[in-house]
C-alpha cells in the first residue's frame, strides 16, 4: 500500500470511513509529514464538520475526523496536502499543511472530549506516528502554530492524558531565561503579540492560567526538576 493512503488493516485496529474531499493538493518541495496538528471543529455535529471539510466551496479540509462517539472517516490521504492548519510557524517553519498531518475533533471547544473519542484519536495517532516516524514532540494543537489567530483544540483538550502515553510531549525542559526564550525554544516562534503568546502556551501546558504573566508560567515551560514531578 502506498504511504498515506488509507490505512485499511494498518498500524491501526480502527478502520475509518473514507469520505473524499476535493479540498487537497500535493505537498510542495517533496515534504512529508513530520507533524500531527490537532483541532476542535467548533461546529453543532460531526456531520456538519463533515459536510463543510469535503465543500469545495469552503477550501478547507483535514485528513481525519473524529466524531464524539469515536466513528472516524478520512478525507485526505496522508501522502497529500489537506488544508487544515492555514498560516502560521512551529520551531521556526512554515507551511504547515505540507509538513503534517490534521486531525479534526467534533467538539465545540467548551465542554470535555468524549472517551470514545479520546480513545480512537490515541489509536489514530499511534499508526500515523509508526507509519511516518514522527516523535511525541511533532503532535502539536493548532493554537500551538497559530498564536492569536487560533486556540483549538482548546482548554479542554487533555494533553497530559497523550503525554502520558507517549503521543506528545509533556512540559518541555526547554532552555532559556525569560519567557519568551522558553517558548521558542518549546517550539513557539510564530512572531505574534505578548499575550498572543502568554495564551497559546497556556492552551498547550497550563490551560487552568489566568491573568498576567508569572513565575508559574515559565515554569510550565521549564519541565520538572531532575528527577522530580511535574506539578
Amino acid at each position: 500500500m502506498e504511504p498515506g493512503a488509507v490505512p485499511r488493516g494498518g498500524p491501526e485496529l480502527i478502520s475509518p470511513i473514507w469520505q473524499p474531499s476535493p479540498n487537497f493538493t500535493a505537498r510542495r518541495d517533496g515534504l512529508v509529514p513530520s507533524l500531527v496538528v490537532i483541532h476542535y471543529t467548533a461546529m453543532e455535529s460531526a456531520g456538519a464538520a463533515l459536510e463543510r471539510l469535503c465543500d469545495p466551496e469552503a477550501e478547507v479540509s483535514a485528513h481525519y475526523l473524529i466524531g464524539g462517539d469515536g466513528q472516524l472517516w478520512q478525507m485526505v490521504e496522508e501522502s497529500q496536502r489537506a488544508w487544515h492548519a492555514g498560516a502560521g510557524e512551529w520551531a521556526g517553519l512554515s507551511d504547515i499543511n505540507s509538513r503534517s498531518i490534521g486531525i479534526e475533533l467534533d467538539n465545540r471547544g467548551t465542554h470535555p472530549f468524549a472517551e470514545p473519542q479520546m480513545t480512537v484519536l490515541e489509536e489514530l495517532l499511534a499508526g500515523i506516528m509508526e507509519r511516518w516516524s514522527i516523535g511525541p514532540e511533532g503532535v502539536i494543537g493548532h493554537s500551538c502554530m497559530a498564536p492569536g489567530r487560533k486556540c483549538d483544540p482548546g482548554p479542554k483538550f487533555d494533553w497530559a492524558r497523550l503525554a502520558r502515553q507517549g503521543l506528545a510531549l509533556g512540559p518541555p525542559c526547554a532552555a532559556g531565561e525569560t519567557f519568551h526564550d522558553l517558548a521558542r525554544a518549546a517550539g513557539f516562534t510564530a512572531e505574534v503579540s505578548d499575550a498572543d503568546l502568554l495564551e497559546a502556551v497556556r492552551l498547550r501546558f497550563r490551560p487552568w492560567g489566568h491573568g498576567a504573566l508569572c513565575e508559574a508560567d515559565l515554569d510550565a515551560l521549564r519541565g520538572p526538576a531532575p528527577g522530580g514531578l511535574g506539578a
